[in-house]
C-alpha cells in the first residue's frame, strides 16, 4: 500500500501476471482471470491472490504485514481440507504463477451471496455492543447477564449486510436474510455457518485456541446448479477472532491471535487516533507490525502443527 483510503479499492496497482487479466481488488484479495491462447477470459476460473494488506475499522492501514497473505492462503487451504465433508469449496488448483506462489490459488467462478455470513460462539465486539443495547444480536435473544467473552449456549447466526468498502456492514435479522436469499438458501447459510464454527472449535480447542466468532463467504455456481460453495477464506485471523484458551476469562477483552491486536492499538492512547474523526489512522509502528505478523504465524503453526 502506498497510502490509506476508504475508496472502493486499495491504491496499490495490480500485478503484471502474463496470461492473466486483473478483474478486481478488494480489501485484502485480488482477482485475476486466466486468459487462453487467443487472449479470451476463462469463464469458469479465477486466480485469487491474498495480499499483505490489512483493514481495520473500514480503513486500510499502513504499512502492510509481511507474510500475511501467505498465512491466510495456507491456513484457508488447511481448513478447507478439514471442512470438506461439511461443504464443498471453490479451490481448483494450487498451481499458480511463481509471482504469487504461496498466496494464490485457482478457484471456481461463483455468484457470491450478498450477505456476510457470521456465527458467534462467544460474545464480544459488535455483538456485545448490540447485546448491551437490546439484549439480542441480529434478532436472536440471548440470556441475561452475559459479559465480554461469555460463551454462548449454542453458536448463533448473526449475519450482516455486505456493504461497499469504506461503508459499515449493518446487522441483519434472519427474516431480512430470507428476503435477500430466499428462505431455503437462508436456512442453509445459517446451518453451514454455525456448523463451520462448531467444527473449527472442535479442532482448534485441542490446539489451545478458542474461535470466538467467524465470517464466511458462500457462492453458487453461475448456472444455479448444485448447492452452496464455501469461498474466499475460512477460519483465518482476518475473518475470525482467535483467543488463547488458557487465558480465556469472561468479563473483559481477551488477548488474541488476530487483527483485534491492531484494532486495540488504533484506539489506544499510543496511536492518538480518534476513530470518529473521519481522519485516516496513523501508520502502524514497527513493533505493532512485527507483533501482528508473529500472532498470525503463531495461530497458523498452533492450528496446523506445521512450521511457517
Amino acid at each position: 500500500m502506498c497510502g490509506v483510503t476508504t475508496s472502493d479499492a486499495p491504491l496499490d496497482l495490480p500485478l503484471d501476471l502474463p496470461g492473466y487479466q486483473h478483474v478486481y481488488s478488494g480489501k485484502v484479495r485480488d482477482l485475476y482471470a486466466p486468459l487462453d491462447a487467443q487472449g479470451d477470459v476463462d469463464p469458469d476460473r479465477l486466480l485469487l491472490v491474498a495480499s499483505n494488506r490489512l483493514s481495520a475499522y473500514d480503513w486500510m492501514v499502513t504499512p502492510e504485514i509481511p507474510g500475511k497473505g501467505e498465512v491466510l492462503t495456507r491456513l484457508s487451504l488447511w481448513w478447507f481440507d478439514q471442512l470438506s465433508d461439511l461443504v464443498p469449496n471453490h479451490v481448483i488448483s494450487r498451481d499458480v504463477p511463481a509471482a504469487v506462489a504461496g498466496r494464490g490459488v485457482l478457484v471456481r467462478r461463483l455468484t457470491m451471496l450478498k450477505v456476510e455470513a457470521i456465527a458467534r460462539a462467544y460474545l464480544t465486539g459488535g455483538g456485545l455492543e448490540e447485546y448491551n443495547a437490546k439484549g439480542s444480536v441480529s434478532g436472536v435473544a440471548l440470556p441475561e447477564g452475559l459479559v465480554d467473552g461469555s460463551r454462548l449456549p449454542d453458536p448463533v447466526f448473526t449475519p450482516t449486510t455486505k456493504a461497499p468498502f469504506g461503508e459499515h456492514d449493518l446487522p441483519m435479522t434472519l427474516a431480512e436474510v430470507e428476503a435477500e436469499l430466499g428462505a431455503e438458501v437462508a436456512a442453509e447459510v445459517s446451518r453451514l455457518t454455525r456448523a463451520i464454527l462448531v467444527r473449527g472449535n472442535e479442532i482448534a480447542s485441542r490446539r489451545g485456541i478458542l474461535i470466538a466468532d467467524t465470517k464466511v463467504e458462500f457462492g453458487l455456481a453461475p448456472d444455479g446448479s448444485g448447492g452452496l460453495v464455501l469461498a474466499d477464506e475460512v477460519l483465518t485471523p482476518d475473518s475470525s477472532r482467535f483467543w488463547p484458551a488458557d487465558q480465556w476469562e469472561p468479563g473483559h477483552a481477551q488477548p488474541s491471535y488476530d487483527k483485534q491486536f491492531v484494532r486495540d492499538w488504533l484506539t489506544s492512547p499510543e496511536s492518538g487516533w480518534d476513530r470518529g474523526s473521519g481522519e485516516p489512522p496513523p501508520p502502524l509502528p514497527e513493533h505493532v507490525v512485527e507483533q501482528t505478523r508473529a500472532k498470525y504465524i503463531e495461530a497458523y503453526e498452533r492450528l496446523t502443527g506445521e512450521s511457517f
